[in-house]
């Protein structure tokens, strides 16, 4: 027997969705194009046919109560699938978008090459992918996902580990030449990330005291690899990012050892339902990454 459904408010419902999506009132009316004031309105009266507070307004933005956090994944799904139907009634070709935040590490020297193999297997799927620093919020960047780079354990998202990262000195072949032992880099421009500890672990790790570190900091991996590839000093880099760089003879490796960090991990929303997009996505990643290198034999 069909549930007897309440007179929806279809309006307040989809300004909400929005957004709660966009976290923000501005951001949420120029996706919709109305005015800044339409959607505060029907937002206020959304919460009073409701009897309930949605949002609270934060200096950083807007912040869902729980009542707006139980909600939003329901209208997101359906919302969703009101589109997938439609599309099916009018004989259109359904094509899901599945927006993805990527490190851009990751991006350039993992993902980019194998994108036509995924766009290959799943033409249905038009994927939108923007790159960041590793700073991502899914739900306030309208992302449905995002791959980043870290612990693996982030509070209020699902995760799963794609690649490990281990560092290892980089550099060019010109420099490798003089790079004899771990204590011969104390000569040398260290190039450093955002994390501090990174060069005291693997010199650690190389039984070997680590110098005073002075070079400068990044944030950006790719940024190191240039640099370091140009002669410009040795960056401690994930080596499996760089594979094609270390192939083509722009950076060495001079040292065997590898010091654990990180792990590039695919993220998303734990109350927020699977598309078929994400789910397809998150197969072919995970079957993806189990694979050898590019260029490499198993």
């Amino acid at each position: 027997m069909p549930m007897d459904r309440p007179d929806l408010p279809l309006n307040g419902l989809r300004v909400f969705e929005a957004a709660y999506r966009q976290g923000s009132f501005t951001r949420a009316a120029i996706e919709l194009r109305v005015t800044q004031a339409a959607v505060s309105h029907q937002v206020a009266r959304l919460e009073d046919r409701l009897g309930v507070t949605l949002f609270v307004r934060a200096s950083g933005g807007l912040v869902p109560t729980d009542e707006g956090r139980a909600l939003y994944p329901v209208l997101e799904h359906g919302f969703d699938a009101m589109a997938r139907t439609l599309d099916r009634i009018t004989g259109h070709r359904h094509i899901e978008t599945l927006k993805i935040g990527v490190v851009t590490t990751f991006a350039v020297g993992w993902l980019w090459p194998r994108l036509p193999e995924f766009r290959q297997e799943h033409p249905s799927i038009d994927l939108r992918i923007s790159t960041n620093n590793n700073r991502v919020e899914i739900l306030r960047e309208g992302l449905d996902m995002a791959i980043r780079y870290g612990s693996g354990s982030w509070t209020g998202l699902e995760s799963d580990v794609l690649l490990e990262a281990p560092l290892a000195p980089l550099c060019a072949p010109s420099m490798a030449e003089y790079l004899t032992t771990p204590e011969s880099l104390s000569r040398e421009v260290l190039l450093r990330s955002y994390r501090s500890d990174e060069w005291p672990r693997w010199f650690a790790e190389a039984g070997a005291l680590c110098p005073p570190l002075t070079g400068p900091i990044f944030d950006s991996s790719l940024a190191m690899a240039e640099i370091a590839s140009d002669g410009g000093g040795v960056a401690l880099l994930p080596v499996e990012m760089f594979t094609r760089r270390i192939a083509d003879g722009r950076l060495v490796q001079p040292f065997s050892t590898m010091v654990s960090a990180s792990r590039y991990c695919l993220t998303w929303p734990a109350d927020r339902p699977p598309t078929p997009a994400m789910r397809d996505f998150r197969s072919w990643l995970l079957t993806a990454s189990a694979e050898p290198a590019l260029g490499t034999s198993a």
